[in-house]
């Protein structure tokens, strides 16, 4: 049978080329694994979940209440076997996609791996952490509680925010001024069909680059293999350990969900014209640490009648100045050279510190987030964001310069196998 198909599928040629690749042994690899089994798993739970699902806001009576479709079809979906649960591990991925994207993105940024010829690939890495943000939140206004609605209505005033086009761009995601009729239609063929395409489209561009790439070596291969590819083939050793991760994966999220039952709509019930208390999730709430401390008053006339808003502001001028300098990011570095080996964080004391202050900026404005309930005013918060930053950020590059000095010079590369 197999040689069958290999006379007409030409398999052993396929097995040479792509099932002998090198991947290297190291636990922070596996990031890019776990991101892929959540998405994995957002698609089966998903599929569940749309099964079950109403999108529609029109007022349907159960059990002697009036209540909102596609709110009555989550309590529905909760009540079956398993239901509860599989909905929660539906979140959870989400959540787990996001934190694992991210720490991906963080690792090839501290080693330096963004860099010639990965160029391409870092930015398909941010597109796809940005999509994979993108999607968790059009996923917010499904349940159409009262917390959902009001999320939503935060989410769609910042879209809004935007000084000329930015009215007209949320219409048309959100299918009017939300929350209208069309609103759940639209974020729900969203959610459910064109970001899970362009985000599987994406995860593969990544994969086809990598492969043709190939991956980093760690440092260490230049010293006691240099120009060889260290690593496990693809088959049958990386298979296995990733086969196993998954179920490991799948056991570990299972338990999570049992234990932490995600968003219970009937503690919040449905939509209401009061307005209660929310926190998004914790990949938003560092831009609602902004939003909160930046006063109202900030506004700018523009010409035509447009606005710049404390909104637009945190909640994409900010944002958004980060993504740009992330992008440019790969083209700040002039090498002529292609890079092989990653790079020690302790060897590029500047850019680890600034990475390390970076991470201070978004716990901090996260830390924002409770201003509230922690009682700080907006200076103290101001001080402990701007201070918290630039104090990370010179201390953590005395310490690495005087443990272990300013960065080592470039070595020209050895030839790789495969190049």
């Amino acid at each position: 049978m197999v040689r069958w198909l290999d006379e007409r599928l030409d398999l052993s040629r396929f097995y040479a080329k792509f099932m002998r690749k090198a991947f290297p042994v190291h636990h922070s690899f596996f990031l890019g694994e776990i991101t892929l089994f959540a998405f994995a798993v957002l698609v089966l739970t998903g599929v569940f979940l749309t099964l079950n699902f109403e999108p529609s806001t029109r007022i349907i009576e159960v059990e002697g209440r009036k209540l909102p479709a596609a709110y009555a079809s989550v309590l529905f979906i909760d009540s079956l076997p398993f239901g509860a649960v599989i909905r929660s591990m539906h979140h959870w991925s989400a959540n787990v996609m996001i934190a694992a994207a991210f720490l991906h993105m963080l690792r090839v940024l501290v080693s330096g791996a963004y860099k010639k010829p990965r160029e391409i690939n870092w930015l398909v890495g941010l597109g796809l952490l940005g999509l994979s943000v993108v999607t968790a939140f059009t996923g917010y206004a499904l349940p159409y509680d009262a917390y959902a609605v009001t999320a939503t209505k935060i989410g769609y005033g910042i879209g809004a925010s935007i000084p000329y086009v930015g009215e007209w761009i949320a219409q048309i995601m959100f299918g009017g001024k939300f929350p209208t009729e069309h609103s759940i239609p639209r974020l729900f063929s969203i959610h459910v069909v064109w970001l899970p395409l362009t985000l599987a489209a994406v995860i593969g561009l990544h994969l086809l680059i990598m492969v043709k790439q190939k991956h980093t070596q760690p440092k260490y291969a230049e010293r006691v293999a240099p120009g060889k590819i260290l690593g496990v083939p693809l088959w049958p050793q990386q298979a296995l350990m990733m086969t196993i991760l998954f179920f490991l994966y799948i056991a570990v999220v299972a338990f999570i969900a049992g234990a932490f039952p995600a968003h219970p709509i009937e503690a919040f019930g449905p939509p209401t014209a009061a307005t209660p208390a929310v926190k998004p999730d914790w990949y938003f709430l560092w831009i609602y640490g902004i939003l909160q401390i930046i006063s109202s008053t900030w506004k700018i006339s523009l010409p035509g009648g447009a606005m710049i808003t404390s909104e637009f502001i945190g909640g994409v001028l900010i944002p958004g100045v980060l993504g740009l300098v992330a992008v440019l990011l790969p083209f700040f570095d002039t090498r002529k050279t292609k890079m092989r080996y990653v790079e020690l964080p302790s060897q590029h004391p500047w850019r680890t510190s600034i990475t390390l202050g970076l991470l201070a900026f978004f716990i901090t404005t996260t830390l924002a987030g409770w201003k509230e309930e922690l009682g700080l005013s907006n200076a103290v918060l101001w001080t402990i964001i701007l201070g918290g930053t630039v104090f990370t950020t010179l201390v953590s590059y005395v310490i690495m310069v005087n443990l272990y000095g300013r960065a080592e010079p470039e070595t020209p590369p050895s030839p790789q196998a495969g190049d």
